[in-house]
């Protein structure tokens, strides 16, 4: 067996900083050139030197053993600064035991009640946009998202003013993660002013939140909404134990940065992407015409809409919002030919699998019908959107709902177009999300409408 030394370096690294300037100049087309180098890669940022897994059964079976491949490295280090030890940032060793205490907030019962919260805040939400205005989309989405968020998590009670200060938080703490994630200490302690906008967005998130865990507290009311479903939850593992507040302040935060961002930026490059195919935007308005006849789409409406759902699945495959993310080994366990040490930093890449052109014909194409149940589907391991194992993300078929409904009332109501001059680019974060982009906002009429 090979050892870690085995492991191709990937071309063009530079003396200190390594591979920094190919990632940060163009770092989709960086990832994508990985895979020709091997199934396994390193790569430097900097100081850091990590493992990028470029064969997707090599990815699924990191994904799949959360034991020995633990959430950790640069990633989720800065993610806890804020997450706390969430569902979403804790280690194997909690994990289990945070799942049981969350998964009623997402049983399939309540998400009826959820997507009626949804098609309110987007109803309300698309209502408040004039003919002819020019829309900062990821802005607008961001909107959608976090009132969506607002209402499943707070029945929403949370007032406009605190909602927006904390969508400003989310905004500059997400910003702040992949900055810091290239930052050695003492650097990402220095009085900085993105430092010093990062500490006082995260501190004051957590302070929101504990306020309102406390309020809920006292009142004692199952509302029905996210919160009350965490606050009354017990384990039956361990002998009906509940949630401490800190638990349930740090789940909390998770789903608010969890649920608002990725959401909004894959919502953000699919009305990019119909824009940029006037084709399937027509069918799709042929679709939503049909079956919202004028409304805004309802939970009843979800087994109609399936052009709308292979939309947003096609979104996903090409603009996954998590495109880098790390993970930590934890004991010496090989992978592939591969010895990798404990203490190892592992990188996989939901854009990397997803553009590989021997699991996708087309990769680069935009193509909603490669996910017609009629047509060959890719192999599970090759649609890792929202991770896969039992770390796959808890709300996923949440995303799913909100997404498609959004998407399902904006293109019923609306035709986004771009401006002059526009270039779809992407700006790499924490989350794939388009850069500038802004789309003037025409309103529908039957007339707009071409038969699919």
């Amino acid at each position: 067996m090979k050892d870690l030394r085995s492991i191709p370096i990937a071309p063009d690294a530079l003396p200190l900083i390594g591979h920094l300037v190919p990632l940060l100049r163009d770092p989709l087309a960086f990832m994508n050139s990985l895979p020709a180098h091997g199934d396994l890669v390193r790569i430097r940022l900097g100081p850091l030197s990590m493992v990028v897994i470029c064969d997707p059964e090599l990815t699924r079976q990191a994904l799949v053993d959360d034991r020995v491949f633990d959430k950790g490295g640069p990633i989720f280090d800065r993610m806890r600064e804020v997450m706390g030890n969430g569902i979403g940032t804790c280690p194997h060793s909690d994990h289990r035991r945070l799942r049981r205490l969350s998964q009623p907030a997402f049983h399939p019962a309540r998400l009826p009640g959820y997507a009626q919260a949804m098609t309110a805040s987007v109803d309300e939400a698309t209502g408040s946009w004039q003919p002819g205005q020019v829309l900062d989309v990821p802005t607008e989405m961001m909107t959608i998202t976090s009132g969506v968020l607002a209402a499943t998590l707070f029945s929403g009670t949370l007032p406009p003013a605190e909602l927006g200060q904390i969508l400003d938080d989310i905004t500059t703490v997400f910003k702040g993660v992949y900055r810091r994630m290239f930052l050695v200490p003492p650097l990402d302690r220095l009085p900085t002013p993105g430092n010093r906008a990062y500490e006082r967005a995260s501190s004051r998130m957590r302070d929101t939140c504990n306020r309102i865990i406390a309020q809920r507290r006292a009142d004692g009311t199952d509302h029905g909404d996210l919160l009350s479903a965490l606050i009354t939850a017990r384990d039956p593992e361990d002998g009906g134990r509940r949630m401490t507040d800190e638990e349930i302040t740090d789940t909390v935060v998770t789903f608010f940065l969890a649920g608002t961002e990725t959401t909004a930026s894959a919502l953000a490059w699919t009305l990019d992407l119909l824009a940029r195919h006037p084709e399937i935007e027509r069918r799709l308005h042929a679709e939503v015409d049909t079956v919202l006849d004028g409304g805004p789409a309802t939970h009843a409406d979800l087994p109609h809409l399936e052009l709308a759902g292979r939309v947003i699945t096609e979104t996903l495959r090409l603009y996954p919002p998590g495109w880098f993310i790390t993970r930590t080994v934890t004991a010496e366990n090989p992978l592939g030919e591969h010895p990798l040490p404990a203490g190892t930093a592992v990188v996989y890449s939901p854009y990397l699998i997803h553009h590989r052109p021997d699991l996708y014909d087309d990769p680069e194409i935009f193509d909603p019908d490669r996910w017609d149940p009629k047509r060959p589907q890719p192999p599970r391991h090759a649609v890792i959107p929202f991770a896969a194992g039992a770390r796959k993300c808890i709300g996923d078929t949440f995303a799913i709902t909100e997404a498609t409904l959004a998407l399902a009332t904006i293109t019923a109501r609306w035709c986004l177009e771009h401006q002059p001059g526009h270039q779809s680019r992407p700006t790499a974060g924490t989350v794939l999300r388009p850069r500038e982009l802004r789309m003037r906002a025409t309103p529908r009429t039957t007339a707009h409408t071409t038969p699919a």
